[in-house]
């Protein structure tokens, strides 16, 4: 019920359309061991409890809807947090319990990245009337299951879409790279690194301001990142 509910608040805004739809996929492949998880479970409900990110999604540009997902092999997508439209400091509390409460799956499954790809695809597609919609991907490792990112993005499900990505390298080499130059897409999009998983919480905090920010198109990227318009 409660799911049915937010879904027909999405179709029928009040205001007219939001600002941003943001969907945050995490990885949680069989290179995220417990304590990797805890790290990036507390790193996320932690960035959104940040006085500036909170700042920024109550800010007066509009309205923000989020939707949190976790990924690893082809056939495990967990939406732990269906699409919510932040209009109060609670609704954000909310999803960040969601975030909290949500579980490391048992089964230890490969990285199925393309298939993740598409989910938030076919997510963001259920979202509500935004300006901008950007899906944010967090991963320490290339597709090696299931459909290749090359051919989900040759289906056209991206239209409109802005996809960034957070690169934990601390398992595989030239991960960064491989986000870069294979994953991200769509204008101002840019990859936040982490070298080490205990990276990730300072990580995500930068990456949320700058989608809450928007695309700096044009502007040089800090040290930290990478990114391409």
């Amino acid at each position: 019920m409660r799911t049915c509910l937010l879904l027909l608040l999405c179709a029928t805004p009040a205001g007219g359309d939001y600002r941003l739809a943001l969907a945050l996929a995490a990885d949680v492949s069989r290179s995220i061991d417990a304590a990797d998880y805890i790290i990036q479970t507390e790193g996320l409900a932690a960035a959104l409890e940040d006085s500036d990110i909170r700042a920024a999604i109550f800010g007066p540009e509009g309205t923000v809807a989020l939707a949190v997902y976790q990924w690893s092999g082809s056939t495990h997508q967990e939406l732990i947090q269906p699409w919510l439209i932040l209009e109060r400091p609670e609704d954000l509390d909310a999803a960040i319990w969601a975030i909290r409460r949500a579980t490391r799956p048992e089964r230890r499954q490969v990285t199925a990245l393309g298939a993740a790809l598409r989910y938030g695809a076919d997510l963001l597609a259920k979202a509500p009337p935004c300006a901008r919609r950007v899906l944010d991907v967090a991963g320490d490792g290339r597709n090696n299951e299931g459909p290749s990112v090359a051919s989900i993005y040759a289906r056209d499900l991206f239209d409109g879409i802005t996809v960034n990505a957070l690169a934990i390298g601390e398992h595989e080499l030239d991960v960064t790279r491989y986000f870069r130059d294979e994953v991200i897409r769509g204008p101002g999009a840019f990859v936040e690194i982490a070298p080490r998983q205990t990276d990730s919480p300072q990580a995500i905090r930068r990456k949320l301001l700058r989608e809450l920010e928007g695309p700096q198109i044009g502007l040089v990227a800090p040290a930290a990142t990478a990114g391409k318009s």
